[in-house]
């Protein structure tokens, strides 16, 4: 059987969603294991990913995640950090699986587990990118309200973010709908 995504035991896989990043942890024979939700719901993030609650670490065969095969090796954090042996890795990973109990898309999510996995250190760029977007976009809201134009840029209008010439609304969930990766 061909290998998933090119990956090796131990890579880490992002899946784009229309709004963000489904992390998992390829352990090789092509699956994976990884954190969402608990609760129900499908296979991938289980569900809704904007809330908090008990938590839940699958292993499964990678065709069966939702988003499969939109996704993509990324070890996002190789240059930061020196990456764990892949058998210890994959054995980690593998005894996680079951209940956990919380998830928080802020706190605690599939990427700060998968990156925890790898790295031994549980982070989110994709929390970390929409905090400076938000605070970025409320910052801009801030002063335009000072200058007066509020009401413009409640209603829309472009706000400049890293760069980027983004909708008000749309500067709030940039960072998870891809702008992490221009901010990284």
């Amino acid at each position: 059987m061909a290998q998933t995504c090119n990956a090796k035991p131990g890579d880490l896989i992002a899946i784009t969603h229309l709004l963000y990043k489904h992390w998992v942890v390829y352990i090789g024979g092509d699956e994976v294991v990884h954190f969402g939700k608990g609760g129900g719901g499908s296979s991938g993030s289980f569900g809704s990913s904007c809330s908090s609650g008990r938590g839940i670490v699958k292993r499964e065969k990678f065709t069966k995640v939702d988003g499969y095969p939109d996704g993509h090796v990324n070890n996002l954090l190789d240059e930061k950090y020196v990456a764990r042996d892949p058998s210890i890795i994959v054995k980690e990973a593998c005894a996680m699986v079951g209940p956990l109990p919380k998830y928080d898309v802020a706190g605690y999510n599939c990427e700060h587990f998968a990156t925890e996995m790898r790295y031994g250190k549980a982070e989110s760029r994709q929390v970390r990118n929409a905090t400076i977007v938000a605070t970025a976009g409320y910052t801009a809201g801030t002063l335009a309200a000072a200058a007066g134009t509020g009401a413009a840029l409640a209603v829309g209008a472009p706000v400049i973010v890293a760069g980027c010439v983004v909708g008000g609304v749309v500067a709030l969930c940039g960072a998870a709908m891809g702008f992490d990766d221009l901010l990284s």
